[in-house]
């Protein structure tokens, strides 16, 4: 704020100076006139739509805005699980991707697998910027992880369009992978369960009933089946390889 001040005028200075009279001017109205030029007539802001809130400054519509804070909270955006969002994405693809650039992320947007995620852009302008820090997958949600894209990659390679597997069977796998001298099994289970309620928060897994998951295509976007070699090694000689 400038520390400069303003030196107020004396009323006096203003009240002594003559105007002559207008011709065949109202009194009544032009004190109204006078009143109407100097005040403008506030707005209520739900009679503004272009203002959601008390000094917003944005210029997208509110479900495009919906679009841009979905990408940015969620690993994952899917056109299946919402059809309408998905629409919103394509028609403005264009301003989504502008915004998402100014803060040094990219999106990717799989037409083909109705699948948008976002990537974080790694440049010398962007050293020091970086917005998105996902959280790593722990060594039995990318066993799981694994054993998913396993049983989706067979499926496709068999001609059906989903593959489905049940919690139970998903257990069985991880603890296979879990130290068998460990004595507190309970303890391992919840561990499995925390990780299969993760994958299908993140959208890896689809639940059509208690405990029965189709599997979705997300995985074949986090594991290439390159990297699903990879990480297979890696699993049975963790000692000589790394994820």
């Amino acid at each position: 704020m400038s520390d400069q001040t303003w030196t107020d005028v004396g009323l006096d200075e203003v009240t002594d100076v003559d105007l002559p009279p207008q011709p065949n001017a109202n009194p009544a109205e032009a004190s109204a006139d006078s009143h109407d030029s100097a005040f403008i007539t506030p707005v209520a802001m739900e009679s503004d739509p272009e203002e959601l809130f008390p000094g917003d400054q944005g210029t997208l519509d509110p479900d495009v805005r919906v679009i841009l804070v979905d990408l940015l909270r969620r690993r994952f955006m899917t056109a299946e699980a919402n059809p309408a969002r998905w629409r919103t994405l394509l028609e403005n693809q264009g301003i989504i991707e502008s915004r998402l650039h100014d803060l040094f992320i990219t999106l990717v947007v799989d037409c083909g697998r109705g699948i948008a995620y976002k990537r974080q852009v790694s440049t010398g302008e962007a050293e020091g910027a970086i917005l998105l820090r996902d959280d790593p997958f722990t060594r039995v949600e990318t066993v799981l992880l694994v054993h998913l894209r396993t049983l989706h990659q067979r499926e496709s390679t068999a001609g059906e369009r989903a593959a489905r597997v049940d919690t139970e069977e998903l257990e069985e796998q991880a603890m296979s992978y879990l130290d068998p001298d460990v004595t507190n099994i309970a303890s391992q289970q919840k561990e499995v369960r925390t990780a299969i309620g993760r994958l299908a928060r993140e959208g890896f897994l689809q639940e059509e009933a208690a405990g029965r998951y189709r599997i979705t295509p997300l995985v074949e976007v986090v594991l290439s089946v390159e990297r699903l070699t990879e990480l297979a090694t890696w699993l049975r000689n963790p000692q000589e390889a790394t994820p």
